[in-house]
């Protein structure tokens, strides 16, 4: 029963700690391009971006979620993500210039407009394949309220618990304490009646 207790409470916390750390990047992303206005967010010179088309098939698909290093150190072959018409395109270069850049999604025909050195976000370093599923299970307003009830209820059975042991060990202390001090005055009445 203690380990199945030590597990539940474990899991409680590592679940506890994710939704704070969901919580602080879902805060973070809302306050920078809502509030800042900014195109993307930044976390520490990287950022994210889930992938809606199939431009990149074959190496990123849809609903995959990509991580950017946000640079402008770009080569031939990288996978980049720029922007192009107030449009965020994730594309491979396939040749540059001075300060031109010449792109290709890997599942189409025809390469893209040049693009300017200035557009590039960043370099693609990391796909998280189908993550974007997740994501939008996540920030549903009705999984968010059933994960939370939950937790919730969760919590409550736990510390119900440790109030019922609290309370046993307690009862059963002072019990032991009264049953020390009747027998502790039933000896003092004792050798006062000899």
């Amino acid at each position: 029963m203690k380990l199945l207790e030590k597990i539940s409470r474990t899991f409680f916390n590592i679940l506890i700690v994710f939704i704070i750390f969901l919580v602080i990047i879902v805060s973070f992303n809302f306050f920078q391009i809502n509030i800042l206005k900014k195109q993307y967010t930044n976390f520490c010179g990287f950022t994210i971006f889930e992938v809606t088309t199939g431009s990149m098939s074959g190496t990123i698909e849809i609903n995959d979620v990509i991580l950017v290093k946000i640079t402008k150190d770009v080569t031939k072959n990288d996978i980049i993500t720029f922007i192009n018409n107030n449009e965020v395109i994730t594309h491979r270069v396939i040749a540059e210039n001075e300060n031109e850049l010449f792109t290709k999604g890997d599942a189409n025909n025809g390469e893209d407009m040049p693009i300017q050195k200035r557009n590039v976000i960043g370099k693609v370093v990391k796909i998280f394949p189908k993550f974007g599923i997740w994501i939008k299970v996540i920030s549903d307003v009705k999984v968010v309220g059933s994960i939370i009830v939950t937790i919730i209820l969760f919590g409550m059975a736990i510390s119900s618990k440790d109030e019922k042991k609290e309370h046993k060990r307690k009862k059963s202390f002072s019990k032991f304490m009264r049953n020390r001090r009747e027998k502790r005055n039933g000896k003092s009445k004792e050798k006062k009646e000899s």
